[in-house]
């Protein structure tokens, strides 16, 4: 693990043998662990950069980076979530910590709900940003759109985000047609599962989100343990996600303190 000082925020950096993979980490700050799972086509930076500070000042945050994404190789295998969850999960035991909360982003979201059902030793609270557990979660369209799904349409500053970073860029292309492929063969978690999930959960969407907010209100349903917040914006604008910055975008906009919130309220 390197020791790494990037914008004046010092943070260890290295890769961990994950089931076939060589996984990147980074880890920033002192404190409980907060696991941050990034989104299709995503990065660590592009879609957490502005929130790691602001997490960093009192928490020990570990981010990740997923098969075929940023800095992590692929395997000669399709992305599942299913995958993804158990990755994280022996990252964890390789890095030796027993329990942590955990913050999923988009894709990010549905993989962190895939390691509060397979995992649940691993996990003490679960925050859900815009979390997709079934396929009317989504508006029709969504479902052509992944269909026909091609390189050139991806948002720039996601592929910008990942040349930044990658030690191949040609990977760009393996990332782009797996996260499609598994988007366009994705099949509903089963609600039991859902309903199995023990740990306190908060879901967030964005009032114009891909996620629609009957979703996120049927989540809040079956997962017993659940606070539901819908904010203003669009995907990942409470978090500062690469593609939704603007140059009025202002640190108070983003959901940190009510994410503390919720990690610091003592279980019920």
């Amino acid at each position: 693990m390197a020791t790494t000082t990037n914008d004046s925020l010092t943070f260890k950096n290295g890769y961990s043998e994950v089931n076939g993979l060589k996984m990147y980490f980074e880890i920033y700050g002192q404190g409980k662990p907060l696991v941050l799972i990034h989104g299709g086509g995503s990065t660590i930076q592009s879609n957490f950069e502005k929130v790691i500070p602001l997490f960093a000042k009192n928490r020990k945050v570990i981010a990740v980076e997923l098969q075929a994404h940023g800095r992590t190789n692929d395997r000669n295998a399709d992305l599942t979530f299913e995958q993804d969850a158990d990755d994280v999960a022996t990252l964890l035991k390789n890095l030796k910590i027993d329990k942590a909360d955990f913050f999923g982003f988009s894709n990010g979201g549905t993989t962190t709900l895939q390691i509060a059902i397979r995992h649940p030793e691993l996990v003490d609270k679960i925050i859900l940003g815009s979390a997709l557990a079934k396929r009317n979660g989504v508006p029709e369209w969504f479902w052509g759109f992944m269909s026909q799904a091609k390189l050139e349409n991806m948002p720039e500053q996601l592929k910008e985000g990942y040349k930044k970073v990658a030690a191949d860029t040609n990977g760009l292309q393996v990332m782009h047609d797996r996260d499609a492929k598994r988007m366009v063969n994705f099949k509903d978690i089963p609600d039991e599962q859902i309903k199995s999930i023990k740990a306190p959960t908060l879901i967030i969407i964005g009032d114009k989100d891909v996620i629609t907010p009957e979703h996120a209100i049927e989540l809040h349903r079956q997962i017993k343990n659940s606070d539901l917040a819908i904010i203003p914006g669009g995907h990942g604008q409470y978090i500062g996600e690469i593609t939704t910055i603007t140059p009025d975008t202002k640190e108070s906009e983003f959901v940190v303190p009510m994410i503390e919130k919720f990690l610091n309220k003592s279980k019920e």
